[in-house]
């Protein structure tokens, strides 16, 4: 599980367009997605915004991997049992569901029935790729109409998706099948399925597209591997040291080379991208971590932990040291977080069929 942002460059289209199998809908004029109320201070001065974003539906929606689309400031949100992903206009204050998305039951760990369907999207080259745990498949999406195009089906189910800008691919971790299946999107729009890369337990991922490179943790093993994106080969394996429950979530800064390690225990740690993976920070964030993120203008990681209830916000140094730079209260299980350009929160409540908003 982990996030990708992406530096898009096309430009918001005047109009946007969805599309389900029954064809397209023009976007709504108006449709906004959180009431206006009274603001509530974190416990170092960050404020939640008075109401969330409340999906389409109704609670629960299950919600993993998040995405931001710098280009045309909008969060994108795969939104499992619904059948939808959700498409929210941070700069307007609007929700637009794209629907038509496949979903299906399935016996989850507990041995409940669960339904499943959309879970992780990845930007890049003007599309949205769509990984759906229903029928296995990734879908291809226009990041500026909202309008679907071809879908591919995999060997296994997916988890997260990567674009890779270096290569023109996206990489699919699909840890049933203990591997990482590899796309071929030089067509953006019609996906096909080039390679198989055998990895296990892969959890998480970062993108370095200047040097080539894609970051992934293996979690039982508590492993953080480097992967040139050109050979398919492991470069580079480091060891985190998050314990027994493993590490989780990844981000990076391309410029410094420091990747972030988030700790399921509750930890975030630098390690030195450029000095084998050497630690250069660690700082407690809170229990429960999963999926983190990072505003490179700020140099500021933004982690949810989901057992605390609670967003931290960690400064970088130049030197990968890190530093607390405020806690607020979010929500009880939400580990999944994307933050956006202005440094607003986006942070998952899939019991509560919502995002919880803290500004800076």
């Amino acid at each position: 599980m982990g996030i990708a942002r992406s530096h898009l460059s096309l430009i918001l289209a005047a109009a946007a367009v969805l599309c389900s199998c029954a064809g397209r809908t023009a976007l709504p004029a108006e449709s906004p997605a959180a009431v206006k109320g009274s603001t509530g201070e974190g416990s170092s001065g960050a404020t939640v915004a008075p109401a969330p974003i409340v999906l389409n539906g109704g609670a629960p929606v299950s919600m993993d991997y998040l995405a931001y689309d710098a280009v045309r400031d909008r969060v994108w949100i795969p939104a499992g049992n619904t059948g939808n992903v959700d498409v929210y206009d941070v700069k307007v204050g609007r929700l637009v569901p794209i629907g038509g998305f496949d979903t299906n039951t399935v016996k989850g760990r507990d041995g409940k029935d669960r339904i499943v369907g959309p879970s992780s999207v990845s930007l890049g080259n003007g599309f949205a790729y769509i990984g759906n745990r229903a029928g296995f498949k990734v879908c291809a999406v226009r990041a500026d109409t909202l309008v679907k195009s071809g879908c591919i089906a995999l060997p296994s189910s997916p988890d997260g998706t990567a674009y890779i800008g270096t290569t023109q691919e996206v990489w699919v971790t699909t840890p049933r099948d203990h591997s990482i299946s590899i796309l071929d999107v030089a067509k953006a729009d019609e996906p096909k399925l080039a390679g198989r890369l055998e990895l296990d337990g892969a959890e998480g991922y970062a993108v370095d597209t200047t040097r080539g490179l894609f970051y992934t943790n293996l979690e039982e093993s508590d492993r953080t591997v480097v992967i040139d994106v050109k050979t398919r080969k492991i470069v580079k394996t480091w060891k985190p040291n998050c314990g027994e429950a493993g590490p989780r979530g990844l981000a990076l800064d391309v410029e410094r080379r420091h990747l972030f390690v988030a700790c399921a225990s509750g930890s975030v740690r630098t390690l030195d991208a450029a000095n084998d993976g050497e630690l250069l920070g660690d700082v407690m964030a809170g229990d429960g971590l999963d999926n983190i993120d990072y505003l490179p203008a700020q140099h500021l990681i933004y982690a949810a932990a989901g057992r605390a209830g609670t967003l931290a916000v960690i400064e970088d140094a130049a030197s990968g040291a890190l530093k607390s730079v405020s806690t607020s209260p979010s929500v009880d299980g939400g580990r999944v977080v994307v933050v956006d350009s202005a440094g607003s929160a986006y942070i998952a409540d899939s019991k509560g069929g919502r995002l919880v908003v803290v500004k800076p």
